[in-house]
């Protein structure tokens, strides 16, 4: 088995997957009577003709060394994962290659922090590393074509703590 280490995410290097979901720096701009600050439009959300739905997910902790046998992507429509709980959570994506994806690598996203993957980026599954594991994903959920694509790995990946 290929280990992978987790990296420290930054927009930058997360870009090519898709954005990175904070309120870091100042807000674009104060409502609600001066009690709120907004921060405007932080990621696009790609649908392709399909309908945008909001889920709730209850997912399963996952502990460290994770080990990495299946990725999915879904080429009709971007995917966002915001968390309902103040745990960093962790991120695997790859870019594509040829169909199938590349080498993954993986981010551990800090806490007040979601994110909106792009379509057709190839990513894990939803990987909390603390319970509850709830998330709100915003998604397609309805449209004409199949929204969803998997891979299952010969050898899986191991997934280490961060590098």
């Amino acid at each position: 088995m290929t280990t992978i280490p987790i990296m420290d995410v930054t927009a930058a290097r997360f870009a090519p997957y898709g954005d990175l979901l904070d309120a870091r720096g100042p807000a674009d701009m104060v409502i609600n009577q001066g009690m709120c600050n907004r921060h405007h439009d932080r990621a696009r959300i790609d649908m392709g003709g399909g309908d945008v739905g909001v889920s709730v997910f209850d997912a399963t902790p996952r502990r460290l060394p994770y080990q990495l046998d299946l990725m999915e992507r879904h080429p009709l429509g971007s995917q966002c994962f915001m968390p309902m709980t103040e745990h960093p959570f962790l991120v695997i994506v790859a870019a594509d290659d040829g169909g199938k994806p590349a080498r993954p690598e993986a981010f551990l996203i800090p806490p007040h922090t979601g994110v909106n993957f792009h379509r057709n980026t190839w990513h894990g599954v939803l990987t909390p590393l603390h319970g509850p594991g709830l998330f709100a994903v915003i998604d397609r959920v309805s449209g004409d074509g199949v929204n969803l694509e998997e891979h299952v790995f010969d050898t899986p990946y191991v997934i280490t703590g961060q590098g």
